[in-house]
């Protein structure tokens, strides 16, 4: 009777388990282009610093916030998070990096040339990058962007480079993977749970780094359409980082999941982040050795720092930005 017993409870209890593993998981209210039109109001930082305010969220790294970054220097070694530049066309990218050289007798000199923009290439996005409903970050109209470049929000307004304190959410980490599938969705909660992982916490002027594991599943299958297809944060992580104060967002894609999974918005986290917040994006970061890094370490903060190329009226910059534990 005795043995009987314990074995209706375990098969009560591995029931119980096979049931738990194929339920699915809490269904989540769908967004529409009318909750990210609302949030663009809700999350807005037009005129926060100023009307005519061209920095946004970059206000937010204050001197002290520099010097709180500086000292997270402890071992003076250092870690790149760009791409070595390709000039190779594939899924991912459909605009190579164009390097001609030009040797004589005495100099070898080259010609580089490229479309960073894209899901290929380490670049940070100016908040000139996007328009919504004819309008940029702080109101400026995208009318201020013309052929001749930006007039308003150009690149060069960050002249003065970024020195901060950056922090690496590891998301696959935290999943126990090597890499997210495509298409996988960051919630609010998950960047919560890496937070408790990790014992940091997010806060003001910090640069955020979203790992998915991009580049380490590319290494292992190859590239694919990550335009279409890519593991990202999902747009409710917006009120987030605007509630956490996050001064730029980085990822080693372009920070969206996609598809978005909202009807007429392709990315909303960009348009949210970049218009109504006026924070600036890092995308197509390389963070395996970052990942690496901090792992051996325990270490997920770090100093940061970026010095985008002065091209007046530019949308964005190529860049290496650089964490240095």
């Amino acid at each position: 009777m005795k043995m009987m017993t314990t074995l209706l409870l375990l098969a009560i209890l591995t029931a119980s388990v096979v049931s738990m593993r194929n339920t699915p998981a809490q269904t989540r209210p769908m967004l529409t282009k009318a909750d990210i039109d609302r949030w663009m109001t809700e999350l807005s930082n037009w005129g926060r610093w100023g009307k005519d305010d061209q920095l946004g969220a970059i206000n937010l790294i204050t001197p002290a916030k520099r010097k709180q970054a500086a000292a997270l220097v402890k071992e003076g070694v250092s870690v790149s998070l760009a791409r070595d530049t390709d000039s190779e066309r594939a899924a991912d990218n459909t605009s190579p990096y164009g390097h001609v050289m030009n040797l004589t007798p005495q100099f070898a000199l080259d010609t580089i040339s490229v479309s960073y923009h894209g899901y290929a290439h380490t670049h940070l996005d100016a908040l000139c990058h996007i328009f919504y409903n004819g309008k940029m970050y702080n109101g400026f109209s995208q009318d201020e962007v013309t052929a001749k470049g930006a007039a308003k929000l150009g690149i060069q307004n960050l002249r003065d480079g970024i020195f901060t304190r950056g922090i690496l959410m590891d998301i696959a980490r935290l999943k126990g993977v090597s890499y997210l599938e495509p298409g996988t969705a960051i919630y609010p909660e998950d960047l919560e749970a890496w937070e408790k992982k990790a014992g940091i916490r997010v806060s003001s002027g910090d640069v955020v780094f979203i790992r998915t594991g991009r580049w380490a599943r590319r290494s292992a299958l190859g590239p694919w359409n990550v335009s279409t297809s890519a593991a990202g944060l999902h747009a409710s992580c917006a009120r987030w980082l605007k509630e956490r104060g996050v001064a730029i967002l980085g990822s080693d894609a372009a920070s969206d999941v996609a598809p978005s999974g909202i009807d007429g918005v392709g990315l909303p986290i960009h348009q949210l982040v970049i218009v109504a917040m006026g924070v600036h994006i890092f995308d197509n970061c390389d963070l395996e050795a970052l990942g690496e890094a901090a792992a051996a370490r325990k270490r997920w903060a770090f100093l940061l720092t970026a010095a985008p190329i002065r091209v007046t009226g530019g949308t964005g910059s190529p860049l290496n930005p650089i964490a240095t534990f």
